[in-house]
């Protein structure tokens, strides 16, 4: 490797990233997901990232899609807490398994209670999620990681997230019921592919959290929800009113 090759072009120990590991297993019980999310938050480790992370089956997240559901009726609800770890995070990567060639349900829920926050503005008057990057990892054991990917960050750029090229890795062993990731002889932690994928993933998180970072988040004008109710309109002209 080159010198120019061997030097990363910026620093990123101002950068906060949280992983949401969407597994279906309560700690401490081995989920084959955590294997892509340690690949991937070394390397930022390494970079002096502030890395955090959780998986979401072990708290108490209630159903819904408003910011707090105890004031919908119920009974607790962990996320507000975890929204704040959310929030604080310049790089969002989920993470879960493939089930039936879908997304967990763990992973639907956890998209719910983002869509909940997503009405919330920031301090310029845009979106919460604006100026935030956002990936996925991928693990299973049958087909279905790039739909599974599709729909994952479909949902974040949705939310306000910027998803940068390449944002989504994987790995899934032979089709039926075959080793997991971290099992013994699976080939998985060695396979090439799934191991430059996480990595090139992880860097372009890092590189475009950093470009965002440094300009400010994403530029007001043109998609201030506050400005727009206000009634300011950005250059749109209705036709009918010409």
């Amino acid at each position: 490797m080159s010198a120019e090759h061997g030097v990363p072009p910026a620093r990123y120990d101002d950068l906060r990233a949280l992983f949401i590991n969407c597994t279906l297993k309560r700690s401490p019980d081995v989920s084959n997901t955590q294997g892509l999310v340690d690949i991937s938050k070394s390397i930022m480790a390494k970079h002096g990232v502030q890395v955090d992370e959780f998986r979401a089956v072990d708290h108490d997240i209630a159903v819904g899609v408003r910011p707090d559901m105890r004031e919908y009726g119920a009974a607790t609800d962990e996320w507000p807490a975890l929204y704040e770890r959310v929030a604080a995070a310049d790089i969002l990567v989920l993470a879960g398994p493939i089930w039936l060639g879908d997304n967990s349900s763990v992973m639907k829920h956890v998209i719910e209670r983002l869509y909940g926050v997503s009405g919330v503005l920031n301090d310029r008057g845009q979106y919460a999620y604006y100026g935030g990057v956002g990936g996925c990892l991928i693990t299973g054991n049958e087909d279905g990681i790039k739909h599974c990917a599709m729909n994952i960050l479909y949902s974040l750029q949705h939310l306000g997230y910027t998803i940068p090229p390449q944002a989504d890795a994987g790995w899934i062993g032979e089709a039926g019921p075959g080793p997991n990731y971290l099992d013994p002889g699976s080939g998985g932690p060695d396979n090439d592919f799934t191991n430059r994928n996480t990595t090139f993933m992880t860097w372009n998180l890092l590189h475009l959290a950093r470009l965002l970072k440094d300009a400010g988040g994403i530029p007001a004008y043109g998609n201030q929800r506050s400005e727009w109710e206000a009634g300011c309109r950005f250059d749109f002209e209705n036709p009918e009113y010409r």
